[in-house]
């Protein structure tokens, strides 16, 4: 593995997640892999979880992190090819990224999408600036339109509750459903975990939303898709609750109806399905307290798994990378 930034990047799913599992229960396996070795990760915007799981999926592997917060902490930078640079920005991604790539071995960026331009935040031009021009492994620890990260501990998480689930002779149902929120949100997440769900293709997966929510489908290819909650949930094993703004009429909140907030009266239609969230998550907006203090929640074991995903692709990438 040279970069990680989708599923396209992995050639086996579920090795990947087994080599997560392990590294849950032995944190110290590979504790001098990174011996010597620098991870800079940049952040463009803020992070809780990503931040510090990556930190310390680094340090289990031996390797020394450095956080750099792009913007607060150095100069603007400017990643348009041929930019006349008169404005904010201060130093161009050509300038900056190969001096980043003699300073570290891996380099771990996150990223955010303007909710503007869709064509702008679908190039992905950032992070693929960082790869074009730092010459080392980049990692993605959040895109304009993809969180690997975040998919790769969702799956870890699904497949450990399998391993223990009553669960057999069929598919598992997972439900992607939309959720209410205050704002337009990134697509982000959802993109991605509907990237990886179908990749891994080890369920029946439904995605569910209201009407103008669809998302890109060159993620959601291979989905059921419904604007019919109810009819999404009935069985299912599992639900994975986010909000996402509109794609075709490009990040718009249209509408913010409390009626698609997940209650136990709508769990009542599961197969006592399991809920998730990538977090950070606005109680009783998104998700009522009920579900979220309630036993269907798993969403505590989803986030602790932030720690295993980044070290298991850490670890590929130092052994591809010597």
């Amino acid at each position: 593995m040279r970069n990680f930034i989708s599923v396209h990047d992995v050639t086996n799913i579920d090795a990947m997640v087994q080599k997560a599992l392990a590294f849950k229960a032995n944190p110290f396996a590979e504790k001098s892999l990174g011996a010597n070795k620098r991870i800079g990760c940049l952040y463009l915007n803020p992070s809780m979880r990503t931040r510090l799981s990556t930190q310390i999926a680094a340090q289990n592997l031996g390797m020394e992190c450095i956080i750099f917060n792009v913007g607060q902490e150095g100069w603007a930078l400017e990643f348009e090819e041929e930019a006349i640079m008169s404005g904010k920005t201060v130093e161009h991604i050509k300038d900056a990224a190969p001096i980043l790539g003699k300073y570290f071995d891996i380099l771990a960026i996150r990223t955010f999408p303007n909710l503007i331009h869709k064509d702008e935040d679908y190039s992905e031009m950032y992070i693929k600036q960082f790869i074009k021009y730092a010459g080392i492994p980049v990692v993605s620890l959040e895109s304009a339109t993809l969180h690997p990260l975040q998919s790769l501990a969702d799956v870890i998480t699904i497949t450990e509750v399998l391993n223990n689930a009553e669960i057999q002779n069929r598919k598992p149902k997972i439900v992607l459903s939309w959720a209410p929120h205050i704002k337009p949100l990134p697509q982000c997440v959802s993109n991605s975990f509907a990237q990886w769900i179908t990749a891994w293709g080890k369920s029946d997966f439904v995605i569910t939303h209201p009407e103008d929510y669809e998302l890109s489908e060159e993620f959601t290819n291979g989905a059921t898709i419904t604007h019919n909650q109810d009819e999404a949930l009935k069985d299912a094993d599992f639900i994975y609750v986010k909000n996402w703004s509109t794609y075709n009429d490009y990040g718009k909140l249209y509408e913010s109806d409390p009626k698609w907030m997940l209650t136990n009266k709508k769990l009542e239609l599961t197969n006592n399905a399991k809920v998730m969230h990538c977090l950070p998550v606005r109680r009783n907006v998104e998700l009522s307290d009920e579900v979220l203090d309630g036993t269907n929640s798993i969403i505590t074991q989803e986030a602790g798994n932030r720690i295993w995903a980044a070290q298991a692709v850490l670890s590929e990438i130092l052994k591809s990378n010597g």
